[in-house]
């Protein structure tokens, strides 16, 4: 597993495996929010597989699939509500971890400083400099 910290609270990863499971409780992760779309993975990875391997181990499950097509408001702000505005360590992930990082960063925007967004996500592996302009007013 390849987890990468963008603030205390929140994490980002490639595509995780449902054994990976009981290593992301002992990590302390309380939520996995799902942003990979199903039609990118085989049913062993899909987002039925990932929910019933969490809820076995004892971890929250959320889903909101993504595409760079659908990081619109609404789904962003969905994202949030799922993941950041939760009180649970979560473990958001996606192909690579990218667009977890993006949506996470367009949900912080306006409201955190747009380059401690940067910073975050850069600290945490991603770098989302391209998108900095789109980070000082409200995304959502």
């Amino acid at each position: 597993m390849d987890i990468r910290q963008i603030t205390p609270r929140y994490f980002v990863s490639p595509q995780i495996d449902p054994a990976d499971m009981d290593a992301l409780r002992s990590a302390g992760i309380t939520r996995i929010l799902c942003n990979r779309p199903d039609a990118e993975v085989p049913p062993s990875h899909q987002a039925a597989a990932i929910r019933a391997a969490a809820e076995a181990a004892g971890l929250t499950f959320a889903e909101q699939p993504l595409t760079h097509q659908s990081m619109v408001p609404d789904v962003i702000a969905q994202n949030r509500a799922l993941g950041a505005d939760t009180q649970d360590v979560v473990l958001a992930y996606c192909a690579s971890g990218t667009r977890s990082t993006i949506a996470w960063a367009l949900g912080q925007a306006g409201v955190v400083d747009g380059d401690a967004i940067v910073a975050a996500a850069r600290n945490g592996g991603y770098d989302i400099s391209n998108i900095r302009p789109a980070l000082d007013a409200p995304f959502i």
